[in-house]
């Protein structure tokens, strides 16, 4: 990833830790073809100059804008334990989500992540983008509870929950076509009665995911897996 805007043929440094990935990682010569990624989504491709000490020079060859995404999806999972939490970041990122919004829930046992611990899901963030070719950045929030998330509810997002008996997910998101969707997933032994009805108040769908029982990381990878295809799907018939 890189800030600002370039020029066919205009000279980039690069340092920090896509320095350290191109060089030290991925062990990428002088000559060796890369792609660039600028926050707003437009993908600059060029080839490595050189090395310095603190950074490396890329000439720019050519960019294109991003393409616009079918809808952004908006993941909000219940914090889970340890390393289940950073591997559902990781591939939801993968798989299309636009932003994930941690929720802390009556049930879950984790309430407060940490400032060391948020660090580190928004490293995982950059790399499942840079891994995926992600037309940008998804954004992580910082945790907040079931009622500010459904008080944070954007203007004409499709809200749905995920929970045993729902509308089936695939179904729900084709039927209503939305340009946004925000999925909530709750933790283990999912949301509380008093949590239920605060996301119902708001307008949020019950939607399923067939009929196994999955576990709180399992559940919303589906979720996102199932809302993508749903929306590529859409798309193509537009």
């Amino acid at each position: 990833m890189v800030g600002g805007a370039f020029g066919t043929g205009e000279i980039v440094r690069v340092g920090g830790a896509e320095l350290h990935h191109m060089r030290d990682v991925m062990r990428l010569g002088a000559g060796a073809e890369v792609v660039l990624i600028a926050p707003g989504g437009t993908h600059y491709s060029g080839r490595i100059t050189g090395y310095a000490p603190d950074y490396a020079t890329i000439e720019i060859e050519s960019f294109a804008s991003a393409s616009a995404d079918p809808a952004a999806i908006i993941l909000a999972p219940a914090i889970i334990k340890g390393p289940r939490m950073d591997f559902l970041i990781e591939k939801a990122v993968e798989l299309g989500a636009a932003a994930i919004w941690p929720v802390v829930c009556t049930r879950a046992v984790v309430r407060d992540p940490g400032a060391e611990r948020l660090a580190r899901w928004r490293r995982l963030v950059v790399a499942a983008a840079k891994q995926s070719l992600a037309p940008r950045t998804a954004d992580l929030c910082a945790p907040r509870t079931v009622a500010e998330l459904a008080a944070a509810l954007p203007p004409a997002t499709l809200a749905l929950v995920c929970a045993e008996g729902g509308a089936a997910l695939g179904a729900a998101i084709r039927r209503a076509r939305p340009r946004a969707i925000l999925i909530a997933c709750g933790p283990e032994g999912d949301f509380a009665p008093d949590e239920r009805a605060t996301l119902d108040a708001a307008g949020f769908a019950a939607v399923g995911l067939g009929p196994r029982r999955l576990r709180s990381e399992t559940a919303a990878l589906a979720a996102i897996a199932i809302a993508c295809g749903a929306l590529d799907e859409t798309d193509r018939e537009a």
